[in-house]
């Protein structure tokens, strides 16, 4: 019997993909990251970035920059027709998972106090409030929590 293929299937971004992440990027953020700032990212020796399909649709990605023994994530977005089915989820086991290989102390990330869904999401797996940066987001303006998990 044929193994299914996985449901979600992670890679690493890629320029064959970056315009697809810059479409995310629009529908998920009020300040999205450019398409060129996506582009630099594929050559920057620090940046960790994965796409997330479901099925052959791109449904997310995930950055972070490996600073030393620190990952910084940058962001993670799910189109919004494809959230709740997992995406995020696996694209963040995939990037503690690389944390643990990579010797990483912990994973850090900024996240609206308003974003609940991706709150407890972070919680789930043990990221837990370390600060907060005040009118740290535009559009609606509004302060950032620090969550940390230490590996």
């Amino acid at each position: 019997m044929d193994t299914p293929e996985p449901r979600i299937r992670i890679s690493a971004m890629s320029v064959e993909n970056v315009e697809k992440v810059e479409e995310l990027e629009k529908a998920c953020f009020s300040a999205p990251w450019s398409l060129d700032s996506l582009v630099e990212e594929l050559s920057n020796p620090m940046a960790v970035f994965r796409v997330a399909y479901l099925g052959e649709e791109l449904a997310g990605y995930m950055g972070m920059h490996h600073i030393i023994d620190e990952g910084y994530i940058t962001n993670i977005g799910v189109f919004p027709q494809l959230r709740r089915q997992g995406v995020a989820r696996a694209l963040l086991e995939d990037m503690l998972c690389y944390g643990e290989e990579n010797d990483l102390n912990f994973l850090t990330l900024e996240v609206r106090p308003s974003n609940e869904a991706a709150i407890a999401l972070y919680k789930a797996y043990g990221f837990e409030e370390a600060g907060r940066r005040t009118g740290y987001y535009q559009n609606p303006v509004e302060d950032a929590l620090l969550l940390t998990r230490k590996l």
